[in-house]
């Protein structure tokens, strides 16, 4: 049973926020009205960051049921515009979230991927949250890309590239906005309430239709079990069918990074290793995990918006846009479309030759059985490449290749990371806790898998 809450006001139309946040401090549960006071209060101003931040850090303990959640997520929709693109004329409307892992570059392959094969995809991504990488942050990196585009921008190029990826402007949930710098910086990440709130308040005030979420689940994700997982595709699932958005939610693996490259302007180049069918960099290293869970969520995209019949169906279509060229050339017009110079990634000697690049080599031989992999992201962090307060601004230099994954080989003096650094941290350290994060044993160890499970809408 509940506790019983304290009166809020003897207003209806205020709110009284100390004992708001007392209330849910000791498991009492908000109103909608309550909810709908707070929300407007902070986006108005009137609601300083210090008490919605204790209020984040009360629910984080003591959480928010369905109806809760619903009322959180319907009142940041409300805070700003939505659109409806399908009024437009726009078909196949369908978007990707991801919760968040290290070195989970998809969004920028999967949304011209999909646009390749007759989708319309209108994803409105984010910065990094805690020690995982932002698409919007990525994206950055490259000179001249616009995140930022009016409604009218964005109308035309859904029209012409067929996918756009933007930021949330003030006008777009911009409780949300305001939300998601704080819980950054507030270590109030981890709660499935906020988090369902967050990715829905932006995906339904986008116009999607169909949302593909990639639920990350392990030592580098904030979910590190199934069942959190599990839980999480519920809430959302439940809290979208109320605004007619049908959510389709596939379970990943996040027990060691996706893909090679961890940061910014390092992971758009592994980027256009995949988009160009090509292995560019001077190493050798493989994006066959970051390839294969691309084109198992576009398939997921395409069946449930109804552009085929099958999963199968939709992978084979994938695949051939991915390798015929078509995916690369839309990634290309999507960058062109946003003001984006794409050219200084096109020479890999750019980031991989650069003066401030050392290597992480081990001291021992075995095989790789573990990788640390949100201690991985807090480095890449520390190093600039994510932000420990709202005000900080991203370095996109700075970076980590991974060289060994979970149940390769190591021999002494192999490469381990090869780390791109700002020249601001003693490169000695950095390399001390790289080396500390790779467990290396004698017993092979295999590799985890990658796909987990797909929850049914």
């Amino acid at each position: 049973m509940r506790p019983k809450a304290i009166p809020n006001s003897d207003s209806p139309n205020t709110l009284a926020v100390p004992h708001f946040i007392q209330n849910k401090r000791n498991g009492a549960e908000h109103t909608p009205e309550e909810i709908k006071a707070l929300i407007q209060g902070y986006t108005e101003g009137t609601i300083p960051d210090y008490q919605m931040s204790a209020w984040l850090m009360a629910t984080y303990f003591s959480s928010m049921n369905f109806k809760e959640t619903a009322a959180l997520t319907q009142a940041m929709v409300e805070s700003g515009q939505r659109y409806d693109w399908s009024i437009k004329g726009h078909r196949y409307l369908a978007d990707k979230h991801s919760t968040g892992g290290l070195g989970d570059k998809v969004s920028l392959i999967l949304a011209p991927l999909v646009a390749a094969c007759g989708l319309t995809v209108p994803m409105m991504a984010g910065r990094g949250l805690g020690h995982t990488g932002g698409t919007i942050d990525k994206l950055e990196s490259i000179p001249g890309f616009k995140v930022i585009l009016s409604e009218a921008e964005i109308h035309e190029q859904l029209k012409t590239v067929g996918c756009v990826i933007i930021s949330q402007s003030e006008k777009i949930a911009p409780a949300d906005r305001k939300i998601y710098a704080l819980r950054d910086v507030t270590a109030t990440v981890e709660c499935i309430p906020l988090i369902t709130s967050s990715i829905l308040s932006k995906k339904i005030a986008e116009g999607t239709k169909t949302l593909v979420m990639d639920i990350k689940v392990g030592a580098g994700a904030f979910l590190k079990t199934k069942k959190e997982a599990l839980a999480l595709a519920k809430m959302i699932k439940n809290v979208g069918k109320l605004s007619g958005l049908k959510v389709i939610s596939s379970l990943t693996n996040m027990d060691q990074p996706l893909g090679y490259a961890c940061g910014n302007a390092v992971e758009i180049f592994e980027c256009l290793e995949v988009l160009r069918n090509e292995t560019l960099n001077p190493f050798g290293l493989s994006s066959l995990d970051l390839k294969e869970i691309t084109l198992h969520l576009a398939s997921l995209m395409l069946e449930g918006s109804g552009k085929v019949k099958t999963r199968a169906e939709g992978r084979k279509l994938a695949l051939q846009k991915l390798e015929d060229g078509s995916a690369y050339e839309k990634f290309l017009a999507l960058i062109a479309a946003q003001g984006g110079k794409i050219e200084t990634f096109e020479n890999p000697k750019y980031y991989l030759n650069s003066e401030k690049i050392f290597e992480i080599t081990s001291t021992k031989k075995g095989f790789v059985t573990e990788i640390e992999t949100e201690a991985l992201g807090k480095i890449l962090v520390d190093m600039g490449a994510g932000r420990k307060k709202t005000s900080d601004q991203v370095d996109p230099t700075v970076g980590i290749l991974v060289h060994k994954k979970i149940g390769q080989s190591v021999r002494q003096g192999d490469p381990l990371f090869t780390v791109f650094s700002s020249g601001k941290l003693n490169s000695a350290l950095i390399g001390e806790r790289l080396r500390d994060l790779v467990k290396i044993k004698t017993q092979k160890k295999t590799a985890p898998k990658l796909l987990i499970e797909v929850v049914p809408t």
